[in-house]
């Protein structure tokens, strides 16, 4: 199993993997060109990023956008990112259909070991999954491994830890469920 294979199934592998860097270093390329790009032409910038991520319909995403691969980004029709999107992709980001994220959001899949040598060598991850018409407020950090239910609501500033389920709003740090909502279609 090479380093790929290890990263993407979620076992510990090496980031400095030739591959794996080189992988990295094309997503960069293709962010850094959309970044420059002139904000009055959306469809030629997202035109850009469709050749890095799996956009499922419509998508925006206002600049800046960074992310560690991108093909491990799938975007539901109609999701929007506000400024400063940030997604370390290591492992599969799956996210709904009419979906909003406020500034400054960061989607982490990657983790690292506690033990000090063994973050020295080796990192790994784990996927987020976001549901359908969720909202993610300014500043909001979602970590590896959460899954956020359709519907929710995630308060600005908030830090994701753990699962969120759907039809709630949930806020704080770390995020918390603080009022359900009615479930509509």
């Amino acid at each position: 199993m090479n380093e790929k294979d290890k990263m993407l199934a979620g076992l510990p592998y090496v980031a400095s993997d030739a591959a794996l860097q080189a992988e990295s270093r094309h997503a960069k390329a293709v962010c850094h060109r959309f970044n420059l790009m002139d904000p009055g032409d959306p469809a030629a910038r997202m035109a850009v990023l469709a050749e890095l991520l799996d956009l499922e319909g419509e998508a925006h995403i206002e600049p800046s956008f960074y992310c560690d691969y991108g093909y491990n980004i799938r975007l539901g029709d109609g999701f929007y990112a506000n400024h400063h999107l940030t997604i370390l992709d290591p492992c599969a980001v799956i996210i709904g259909r009419r979906v909003m994220f406020g500034p400054h959001v960061l989607l982490s899949t990657a983790t690292h070991p506690l033990e000090a040598k063994a973050r020295r060598e080796t990192e790994h991850a784990a996927p987020i999954t976001i549901g359908d018409d969720v909202w993610l407020g300014g500043n909001v950090s979602v970590m590896p491994g959460v899954t956020i239910g359709e519907r929710a609501v995630i308060g600005a500033g908030s830090v994701v830890t753990r699962d969120v389920p759907a039809d709630v709003v949930a806020v704080g740090n770390p995020c918390r469920v603080v009022r359900a909502l009615e479930p509509s279609a």
